[in-house]
């Protein structure tokens, strides 16, 4: 397991990314739960936000990919709207204990 951050750097409702390596990631903590995904949309493989852990949509209870306006699930990652419909952003593995947030970088990295 690699450290990603504290638990309290990553407040209820927001969002953060993050870079472990080579491999960027964000996290979202939406009702006290942390959801780690690959920072890269499925349509066309590129980073969500254009600002700094903006990954949010206005009212907060939907990831977005901030240059096709596709809309995800923040639960599970899957795409309910735009060009990338019915495909999912890429889960990250974590846990949270003891006041840091944990993820697995299990996942192909060249990815």
């Amino acid at each position: 397991m690699n450290r990603l951050c504290d638990s309290a750097s990553l407040p209820e409702g927001t969002s953060r990314g993050f870079t472990l390596g080579k491999v960027l990631l964000f996290a979202v903590r939406r009702h006290r739960q942390v959801h780690v995904y690959l920072n890269r949309c499925p349509h066309q493989q590129v980073a969500l936000e254009w600002q700094p852990d903006a990954f949010l949509d206005d009212s907060g209870s939907l990831i977005r990919c901030a240059r096709h306006g596709a809309l995800f699930l923040i639960e599970s990652g899957e795409c309910v709207a735009g060009p990338c419909s019915g495909e999912s952003l890429q889960s990250v593995p974590c846990e949270e204990r003891d006041g840091v947030v944990w993820v697995s970088l299990d996942i192909r990295r060249d990815s």
